[in-house]
């Protein structure tokens, strides 16, 4: 395992101490991968999903890049509005050990626009 790997997986740790989402306020996850963006909102205490939001799905297939700011923006609307069809306004956000800046602050900011508070 490389150092950098290791690393991250010790600050996602670090913040899921603290972090607990519940039936009426889940976690929303934000994951980066080499292609695409994905977030999950989960019910801690019940461990289940909520919802599951990606770039890869067919509601995105027109993005020239599906990992940029621009598609963070987009999906972050997305999952605003999902969640607002499942009557959930209040979630507690996890960067996953994510600096807030680029990709991880566009995404919190449009899904702020779509009315979710955290």
């Amino acid at each position: 395992m490389s150092i950098a790997k290791s690393r991250m997986e010790r600050r996602i740790k670090r913040a899921r101490k603290k972090i607990f989402g519940t039936q009426e306020r889940p976690r929303l996850a934000l994951k980066k991968s080499l292609k695409y963006l994905y977030a999950q909102a989960v019910d801690d205490t019940a461990g289940l999903s909520v919802g599951l939001f990606t770039t890869a799905s067919s509601d995105f297939k027109d993005l020239k890049s599906h990992k940029n700011i621009a598609a963070a923006v987009m999906l972050g609307e997305y999952a605003g509005r999902k969640l607002a069809e499942k009557n959930i306004k209040k979630i507690v956000f996890d960067r996953r050990g994510r600096r807030y800046h680029g990709v991880v602050k566009s995404f919190a900011e449009s899904l702020r626009k779509s009315g979710v508070e955290f």
